[in-house]
């Protein structure tokens, strides 16, 4: 019989011993397969065992504690389990020995990640874990993502309630300075906006990992020696297993404030032989404190992070993020920002559908027996985990990720590739194809529509009868080629042609379109530069122009009549070589890796860019085959302001055994000063400074990808007169190497691992008929130039767009038009303030409604819209009467009032810690139940759930 019960012993170094577990949700594995202990020639791992071993494991001792995570995990063994078994476990859960840390479906990526997908993910966990046990997680536990971003220290963590946040990777340049200066654990204040008010404790594991210290690995296979007690026996070792303890403490409480220390006692897919573990620590912590040099305890996070809060003392201040990380020297994770392409185009596509597919849930009422969005709700959540979204699993898990997501979207899911059957309908004999538009967004919206069509003779016409501005053009052979190939197996595509009309859809609401046969002419003028011209070639049918060489082809100039902006602009492909591995250096650039070894400039023959210019009445289209496997298109619109790049990038060769990773850039001659801004996850712009970090003096190694970032909205540059901004469809990495340029990495090729766990090269291939050639990928960027300071109004707004493009959705007509062709949820007279989005509108499966609003704008961002802004919920829901209302954290598991009475506050070295202590943005105030006006402050989200009466009309 052993002394558990360790408890923290004041003037002590107190060890803070944490059994747990990391279970990837899917990485060398699928989810499924991790869960049932399936494929272990790749890797002995089966989640069902270690849930299976835990519990019988903790009721042996009541002193032993454990932590889960992953509710992808959980929910799938809870399913299985037996009233009895359930009541066991919550038992330990509500006596603590059992604690759920984190609680979203996954441990999300900070990198790769949209702001509203970590939301949603995280929400789905916590309601589950509320639901079920009545418990809200309060610590963050981001232990294995690649860096760390400023959203989730101030929204993922101090917003749903978070008491504290621990991670495991930072740089190792900053590790070692932190180490020194033991400020492994500082209060993170992550938002200039939200200041104090959001700001939570945060500590980096000192080893850079989540493991233990060496030596003290139990699973039933590990190496480290156990405590052999057993005096009957040979190789009894329990004084040197204690002096191994001892060394590993002090040395860990030589670089951490404080005397306490954390101890992390498990890994990846640990405890499946749970008894194994807990006997060890049972007797580290018996004969450990007999000895009484330290004390040694089970503990949990929330109670190291109580023990830290109750010494009452002030902690460093950490602002923006932990990106980029690199773990050793020429080793930068940040190729997988960019790392498959198509999946993360792919996972953004269906976030927004899945918003505007619960809007439309919510309008219709949540089916109580039929098809629900909560299959896609679970898709999207498992694809935000680490190795998901990343692009650093295994192909035949990205092929499982994907899989899960199709099941959930249906309607012509090809369309970035100009193939959808139900818009190449035979429309003689009188047919006509209505097409449903619908705009999730809560603002009135105007936008162009593409879809394929098999006849260049068609007109677009409203619900209305009124003839709507259209225009067709011929599909590019290069998209043809791609889309004759990638949708061989369903059928080939019969559409020769594009269709654009102009659609003016109401706010969370939709328009109907109807189109058929015209026999009106539909001429459009094309030119083709062949070299000889002299002129500059000039397109664009509005007030932007876009200029381009008539020598070479090449684009010279941007120039915006209404905005004044008059700025040289150039717009180049080049590829960074990949490293690969050689005798003495064996760090390739993989899928986390990016380690360039050369830059080479696409270029064709004759240094003329082949150029084509297709005109209409809504926009021009520049086409550029810049190699044979780059092609570009431009767009022009008439009445936009921003530039549209098209491109198709694939099959990348490699017949010369050289991986690449293919890079668009921009150059302007902004005088940037070696500074640009990039989002964090969606919201906040974070400066940054090229070959510089803010937090210790950088050892530059990687000129290139040591300044590489994330991008999941955009990336800008700015001197005192001009801005250049580019926006992007999906997360990517970018960066600003030279002054004036910006460039973003589209997709990625490569030969060799790199050696961080995944075991294969980052080849994405494509076979048919026996015949594999690399992935093409199809995407869009979009730039805009404006007079410095008016930036902000487009990557706001348009950025909305972006995530939540018009939902379409076709049917065949051959007579009256549908009894309801328009409808907007909001009042007719009613729109959102233009800094205000809608970002969940969702019934619950209780019949209440989860509601967020997020303002889209920071402290000081814009003169106009960086201010206190409200909206009119009696405007927002017209024919239904709010019966109930609360406000709740971000995740929707608690009251706000309740969450922020209890949360911990700490104090930060240099502030006055009696109360929040720098200038900060107020939040809204308390809704007035008769007015319902919600007040939002600058980058505020706000989470209501609402119960509704019978509806007003």
């Amino acid at each position: 019989v052993y002394n558990t019960s360790g408890r923290i012993v004041p003037g002590k170094i107190n060890v803070h011993l944490v059994p747990h577990t990391h279970d990837d949700v899917g990485w060398l594995k699928t989810i499924d397969q991790y869960y049932v202990g399936l494929n272990n020639s790749i890797q002995g791992a089966c989640v069902q065992n270690v849930l299976d071993s835990v519990i019988p494991a903790l009721l042996a001792d009541r002193n032993r504690r454990f932590i889960y995570v992953e509710q992808a995990f959980f929910q799938r063994w809870w399913r299985d389990q037996s009233e009895e078994t359930k009541s066991i476990v919550k038992g330990l859960v509500y006596s603590g020995r059992l604690e759920f840390i984190n609680g979203g479906i996954c441990m999300h990526d900070e990198a790769t990640t949209h702001y509203i997908d970590m939301i949603d993910q995280t929400t789905l966990g916590h309601r589950f874990l509320k639901d079920e046990f009545g418990v809200t997680p309060r610590i963050g536990w981001q232990i294995d993502p690649f860096g760390h971003s400023a959203v989730q220290a101030y929204l993922l963590g101090a917003e749903v309630g978070f008491d504290a946040l621990f991670f495991g990777r930072i740089d190792y340049q900053d590790r070692a300075k932190r180490k020194g200066d033991k400020t492994l654990e500082v209060v993170w204040r992550g938002s200039k906006s939200r200041g104090s008010l959001s700001q939570i404790f945060a500590g980096a594991f000192y080893a850079g990992n989540y493991e233990p210290p060496d030596g003290f690995y139990f699973e039933v296979n590990d190496d480290s020696p156990i405590v052999q007690d057993n005096v009957n026996l040979f190789d009894f070792n329990v004084h040197q297993r204690v002096e191994d303890f001892v060394a590993a403490a002090l040395f860990q409480a030589n670089v951490t404030r404080s005397n306490h220390i954390m101890w992390t006692m498990g890994t990846d897919f640990k405890y499946q032989y749970a008894q194994s573990w807990f006997r060890n620590i049972d007797k580290l912590i018996n004969y450990v404190n007999l000895d009484g040099r330290v004390n040694a305890l089970y503990s949990t996070p929330s109670f190291y992070a109580d023990a830290k809060h109750a010494l009452n003392e002030a902690w460093p201040l950490k602002t923006d993020d932990f990106f980029p990380y690199a773990d050793r020297i020429n080793a930068y994770w940040t190729g997988y920002f960019t790392s498959r392409p198509a999946i993360k185009g792919y996972v953004r596509l269906l976030s927004g559908y899945f918003l505007a597919a619960r809007q439309l849930e919510f309008f219709v009422g949540r089916s109580v027996t039929g098809k629900t969005t909560d299959s896609l709700a679970s898709a999207i959540a498992i694809s935000q985990h680490h190795d998901a979204v990343t692009g650093t699993e295994q192909q035949h898990v990205a092929y499982d990720y994907a899989t899960r997501l199709s099941i959930g979207y249906e309607e012509c899911p090809l369309l970035n590739i100009s193939y959808c059957p139900a818009t190449e309908a035979d429309l003689s004999n009188g047919k006509r194809l209505a097409v449903l538009v619908y705009n999730s967004l809560g603002w009135k919206r105007t936008g162009i529509v593409r879809i394929p069509v098999t006849n260049q003779n068609i007109e677009v016409r409203d619900s209305a009868g009124y003839l709507i501005p259209s225009q067709v053009l011929p599909i590019a052979d290069a998209i043809l080629s791609i889309r004759n190939l990638y949708a061989r197996k369903l059928r080939s595509g019969a559409a020769a042609y594009s269709l654009s009309f102009e659609a003016t859809v109401p706010p969370l609401g939709f328009n109907t379109y109807y189109i058929s046969l015209s026999f009106a002419s539909k001429g459009k003028i094309t030119y083709k530069f062949d070299g000889s011209e002299q002129d500059d070639i000039v397109v664009g049918p509005g007030n932007l122009k876009l200029v381009y060489s008539g020598k070479d082809g090449k684009l010279t100039r941007y120039i915006n009549s209404k905005s004044k902006v008059d700025i040289s602009l150039e717009q180049s492909y080049i590829y960074y070589a990949g490293f690969n591995v050689t005798a003495n250096d064996t760090q390739a650039s993989g899928a986390y890796i990016f380690r360039p070894n050369g830059t080479y400039p696409l270029e064709p023959e004759n240094d003329k860019f082949p150029l084509t210019v297709l005109r209409g009445p809504l926009f021009d289209e520049v086409h550029q085959k810049l190699d044979s496997w780059v092609y570009q298109i431009t767009k022009v619109y008439k009445d936009k302001d921003y530039v549209e790049v098209e491109y198709a990038v694939g099959p990348i060769p490699i017949d010369d055994k050289v991986g690449k990773e293919i890079v668009s850039k921009i150059k302007t001659d902004i005088g940037s000063n070696k500074t640009f801004y990039t989002d964090s996850n969606g919201r906040d712009f974070l400066e940054r400074i090229r070959n510089y970090r803010a937090d210790w003096t950088l050892d530059v190694n990687q000129p290139v990808a040591g300044n590489y970032y994330p991008i999941n909205l955009g990336i800008y540059i700015q001197d005192e007169k001009t801005e250049l901004s580019v926006l992007v469809d999906r997360s990517v990495g970018g960066s600003s190497i030279f002054d004036g340029e910006v460039e973003i990495m589209l997709h990625r090729r490569l030969l060799h691992d790199d050696g961080r766990g995944v075991g294969e090269a980052l080849n994405e291939t494509v076979c048919f008929d026996n015949k594999c050639f690399g992935l093409t990928v199809v995407g869009k960027y979009y730039l805009q130039v404006d007079p410095v300071g008016e930036g902000s109004k487009w990557r706001r707004s348009f950025g909305q767009k972006i995530y939540s493009p018009f939902l379409l959705t076709f049917t065949e007509l051959e007579s009256k038009n549908f009894p309801v062709s328009t409808f907007s949820g909001l009042d007719s007279s009613y729109s959102l303030p233009e800094n205000v989005a809608i970002i969940t509108l969702q019934e619950l499966e209780n019949g209440a409604v989860l509601l967020r609003f997020a303002h889209l704008y920071e402290e000081g961002e814009d003169k106009d819209l960086s201010t206190k802004t409200t909206v009119d919920l009696k405007k927002v829901f017209p024919t239904k009467k709010i019966n109930k209302m609360r406000e709740t954290s971000l995740s929707a598991n608690q009251d706000r009032a309740e969450m922020e009475k209890k949360r911990l506050i700490w104090k930060v070295e240099g502030g006055s810690n009696s109360k929040p202590d720098i200038i900060y943005s107020t939040r809204g105030g308390p809704v007035d139940p008769k007015s319902l006006i919600v007040e939002l402050a600058p980058m505020e989200i706000r989470t209501f759930v609402i119960e509704f009466s019978t509806n007003i009309v």
